[in-house]
């Protein structure tokens, strides 16, 4: 079969195609956008790519046209679909029907952490020989690719509540047909698509009603907006995880003792796991901070319910790899850190701050930010910006929407407000000093802010 991909560049649909081709289909796609990484992941196995939407690129009219959800009503692609009564579908629902029906799901949703955990997941269950499938929005540190069909029963997934196409606006993660669910946390984000919370509670409550009877859900009932959800309706046992390291009045099944590092503080590279208040092995791994330590906390738990061998998930999670664009490591140099970060909400940029200030001491930590996202873009963090980034000593943010304005809050004297890269970078060359943390934080490519940073740091000495 000859299947085309509309918006083929972007993690999921490149996903998409890499699955499709291993399932032996005849894979081509367009893109408004065609380059690297994903451009090239999809060349080395013989994916043609288009740039653009001209119609030229249906000359060979395929089988099936799979639309992305970033395409709409009046893009050239989609009005020749449609005109021609073409076959087409979603990339969730072709996933579902072609996939996922006979496959044991492990899905890892909610408003953070979803990459991580199920990358964490897959790992554990390649770590106990079971090479499982897996799509994931971005390229796990643990593995080469960013999909895979697999041979094993088990299924990766990252349940994404975004919308699934122009044509169905129910979120992706309602195809996925899990039996081990993880939902992270929930916040209101993705303002471009739900009016409010209420609106993303409806949906994860629609995830739980698909979750069978003799399926795990994993989450932690501490939350606020889950608690809600679950009163909404849960038919699926519950484990829940508890990870920092507090005593609860209602113990979770899964907790932690957080062992200090060597500046005395809690930064959750290192950690003792308890399940039902036993100790079943520690971990010391490459990443800090409490929201990973829950991440970890719940893909040991969905590698258990998919019955592998506990202790041995256990030592395994040392070894994770955190995908790129996760506090990614760009370069150390002259006693400067140069971090990428993926954050883009701000309990997101919170959390990984925290984490890093727990790691460096009273080492000085700047945080650059693009406020990227559309719901960034759209105001609605505005107010609670300001409290997401006070473990930072300076902030530099780049504003160069005018339709966009920053609520400052007072006191904000390590704060700086910059309309263009360049200005950025020089402002970087007057503060920089050794011993420094620079963290970048875009779900974008910064106008490649990254390397022009480390010419900045290599120019150091």
């Amino acid at each position: 079969m000859h299947i085309h991909i509309l918006g083929i560049c972007g993690t999921f649909m490149g996903g998409i195609a890499a699955i499709a081709k291993q399932l032996g289909h005849k894979v081509t796609g367009s893109d408004l956008n065609v380059y690297p990484p994903m451009s090239t992941q999809l060349e080395q196995l013989g994916i043609e790519l288009t740039k653009g939407w001209d119609e030229a690129q249906f000359k060979s009219e395929p089988d099936l046209v799979i639309i992305g959800n970033a395409m709409s009503r009046g893009n050239p692609a989609v009005e020749y679909v449609l005109a021609r009564n073409l076959a087409y579908t979603s990339g969730p629902e072709w996933l579902k029907r072609e996939v996922l029906q006979n496959r044991w799901i492990v899905a890892a949703s909610g408003t953070h952490g979803k990459t991580t955990t199920s990358g964490m997941v897959a790992w554990l269950l390649e770590s106990c020989g079971m090479n499982p499938g897996y799509l994931i929005g971005g390229v796990p540190g643990n593995f080469d690719v960013s999909a895979r069909l697999g041979d094993s029963p088990f299924f990766v997934i990252e349940a994404d509540e975004y919308d699934t196409a122009f044509f169905d606006k129910r979120s992706k993660f309602v195809h996925y047909l899990p039996k081990t669910l993880i939902i992270n946390n929930l916040e209101f984000d993705h303002a471009d698509i739900f009016k409010d919370i209420e609106a993303i509670k409806t949906q994860f409550h629609h995830l739980m009603r698909i979750l069978p009877n003799n399926g795990l859900l994993i989450t932690n009932p501490e939350d606020q907006y889950i608690k809600e959800t679950l009163e909404m309706g849960c038919w699926s046992p519950i484990e829940s995880v508890e990870a920092s390291g507090k005593t609860k009045s209602t113990a979770a099944h899964w907790q932690v003792n957080v062992i200090p590092n060597e500046h005395g503080l809690k930064d959750g590279s290192h950690f003792e796991v308890l399940l039902n208040g036993e100790s079943i092995g520690t971990v010391k791994w490459s990443l800090t901070g409490l929201h990973n330590i829950h991440n970890g906390l719940a893909a040991l738990a969905a590698a258990r319910h998919c019955g592998m061998e506990i202790t041995h998930c256990v030592q395994a999670l040392s070894a994770f790899t955190n995908a790129k664009r996760r506090m990614e490591v760009l370069l150390e140099h002259n006693d400067i850190t140069l971090y990428d970060d993926f954050a883009h909400h701000p309990t997101a940029i919170k959390t990984t701050l925290e984490g890093l200030r727990a790691k460096v001491g009273s080492n000085r930590i700047i945080a650059i930010l693009e406020p990227r996202s559309n719901t960034m873009k759209m105001g609605v963090h505005n107010s609670t910006l300001a409290s997401s980034w006070q473990d930072a000593d300076e902030v530099l943010v780049l504003n160069t929407d005018k339709n966009w304005s920053l609520d400052l809050a007072e006191n904000q004297t390590h704060l700086n407000i910059f309309n263009s890269i360049d200005a950025i970078i020089q402002h970087v060359v007057e503060l920089l000093e050794p011993n420094d943390h620079i963290v970048v934080m875009s779900n974008g490519g910064f106008g490649g802010i990254h390397q022009k940073l480390k010419n900045v740091i290599l120019q150091q000495g």
